[in-house]
């Protein structure tokens, strides 16, 4: 198995950094009015991944904070994933062209997963699926829509179109910091072959401590957005902890 990545969060609002509540646009806290800057800090501490949203993109389907993610890329030398707003291949190109190393399709995925398969075929490695998921059904338009299919369904839609990840959101628990959802994280990673990549609820070092048991071997990575901006999750004990199981292994 790969390694267990830990994927530090910015999502963009107004061109801002900012954290939400189970996704609702009206309750978001900014954290950083600079999020290149944000991106410097978590470069600093030691991450090897930049997870970013364009929180208004997702609901416009187009990129909506194009500034912010051109400064992130021109500031910091690490891997970026990014995801809201993506839904054709323009804009897939469009990204990948500027440095980003994969994006995120979420609402396309489902609306449209013929588009999916080939930015895949076009871009090997460059494209990851986001299932966000209410009650274990996927939701999309920037989470304002509940679709009738559920997760394990839209992950096997892409078992051989060449997807690099998936990127599964428990969207009861983003930003509320009760912990990842586990269980329906290991369901879906059990039903693909695909890496899946857990978001939503993660709270403390615990998280970190239990995405690396042995019946979590299934799970590529976590995303931690508002643990780390609060400083209930530290950077330097979470990075130590992954690097000492990489070691281990």
């Amino acid at each position: 198995m790969a390694p267990v990545i830990l994927f530090p969060a910015i999502d963009l609002k107004e061109g801002r950094c900012v954290r939400l509540v189970q996704g609702d646009m009206d309750k978001a806290t900014v954290f950083n009015d600079d999020p290149a800057d944000q991106a410097a800090r978590f470069a600093e501490q030691g991450f090897e991944w930049l997870h970013v949203v364009d929180l208004e993109g997702a609901f416009a389907g187009r990129p909506m904070n194009a500034a912010a993610v051109d400064a992130i890329l021109a500031r910091i030398a690490l891997p970026v994933q990014l995801g809201g707003g993506i839904r054709d291949l323009r804009t897939v190109e469009g990204w990948l062209e500027k440095g980003v190393r994969r994006v995120i399709i979420g609402t396309a995925a489902v609306r449209d997963p013929d588009f999916v398969r080939e930015a895949a075929r076009r871009h090997p490695g460059g494209v990851a699926v986001g299932i966000d998921a209410r009650d274990g059904r996927v939701a999309v338009e920037g989470w304002a829509q509940t679709s009738e299919m559920t997760a394990e369904d839209l992950g096997r839609r892409f078992e051989d179109a060449g997807v690099t990840a998936i990127i599964y959101t428990d969207i009861a628990r983003d930003g509320i910091l009760t912990g990842l959802n586990i269980e329906a994280t290991l369901r879906l990673a059990e039903a693909v072959s695909i890496p899946v990549i857990a978001s939503g609820g993660l709270a403390s070092i615990e998280d970190v401590r239990r995405l690396l048991q042995p019946d979590c071997q299934k799970i590529a990575g976590a995303i931690s957005g508002r643990a780390l901006y609060d400083g209930r999750l530290d950077p330097a004990e979470a990075m130590a902890l992954i690097r000492a199981s990489r070691r281990a292994a």
